[in-house]
């Protein structure tokens, strides 16, 4: 009985998902599966306003690097999970994605403003609690979903993609430690 006993338990442990990380009570896994592609957590990290505590997040990708010029240049899938840990509405968050994407995105702004647009009527308001998911899939396009559900839209291009993933790890991101974190750098 007790070898039974012990070889469920070892079996249940082993089905459990491995986390890799954990930022502010939120777990992060060390995979994700896309596309029938196996991710591995990049890194993960805190973004902060002042002194609240806004959100996590995690960038999964197919070759973990501490570069973000090079997960950001490179066409392979990748995804960025983002966890809230406070309310905010949707003109917040496009309003934030927005002034960091429009620094990364340069000369390429006006060109890419329809596809900001795009991206920014698939928002929406967020709870604590919530998630929202951006995967790029080569190809496809990046997908905008929250994990609540709501619609999941697609926009496309890797122009598009750089300039979003510019946001989070770019020469100009969102938050400098939150990019440390997300490049594995913390």
């Amino acid at each position: 009985m007790k070898t039974t006993l012990s070889a469920v338990a070892l079996s249940l442990l082993l089905a459990a998902p491995a986390f890799a990380k954990d930022v502010a009570g939120v777990k992060y896994p060390e995979t994700a599966t896309v596309e029938g592609k196996e991710l591995k957590l990049n890194g993960v990290g805190l973004r902060t306003k002042m002194v609240f505590k806004v959100y996590t997040a995690g960038l999964y990708v197919e070759n973990p690097s501490q570069d973000g010029a090079k997960i950001i240049s490179a066409d392979e899938i990748k995804r960025v999970r983002m966890y809230m840990l406070r309310d905010l509405d949707k003109k917040t968050i496009t309003d934030a994605i927005g002034d960091a994407f429009k620094k990364n995105a340069g000369s390429k702004l006006a060109e890419l403003q329809p596809k900001l647009d795009q991206f920014n009527s698939g928002v929406t308001d967020v709870k604590k609690g919530d998630e929202l998911i951006l995967t790029y899939v080569p190809g496809q396009g990046t997908r905008v979903q929250s994990a609540k559900g709501g619609q999941t839209i697609t926009v496309e291009g890797k122009d598009f993609a750089d300039a979003l993933f510019s946001v989070f790890v770019g020469k100009s991101p969102v938050d400098g430690d939150l990019k440390d974190g997300m490049l594995g750098k913390d």
